[in-house]
């Protein structure tokens, strides 16, 4: 199992760390870089403090769980994912529904 634990992920990493990206894709991406999703794939990926995370990553990651793929950054090619995805999160998720944060 992957364990991410989402509240040490700086926004601007978020989806070079969850999605991978390719060479050239921003300043200082000098190689390929595998992210998280692809390497759970055929297994588990568990994200904490999932409740932390602001409304475009959870479009993002809704995205992903709708579509069964993703696409790193620098890249126009889908990759498909095959994971079983575990959340927790020390936050009250139905007051935050509600509030329409999450």
């Amino acid at each position: 199992m992957i364990t991410v634990d989402m509240a040490s992920i700086p926004v601007t990493l978020f989806e070079s760390e969850l999605f991978g990206h390719r060479k050239g894709a921003f300043t200082d991406a000098r190689q390929d870089r595998v992210g998280r999703f692809e390497t759970a794939s055929g297994g588990s990926l568990f994200l904490d403090e999932i409740g932390n995370l602001s409304l475009s990553m959870q479009t993002k990651i809704l995205n992903v769980l709708q579509e069964r793929h993703i696409i790193p950054l620098g890249s126009n090619k889908p990759v498909p994912i095959d994971i079983r995805l575990i959340c927790a999160t020390n936050k009250n998720l139905d007051k935050m529904v509600i509030e329409g944060l999450f």
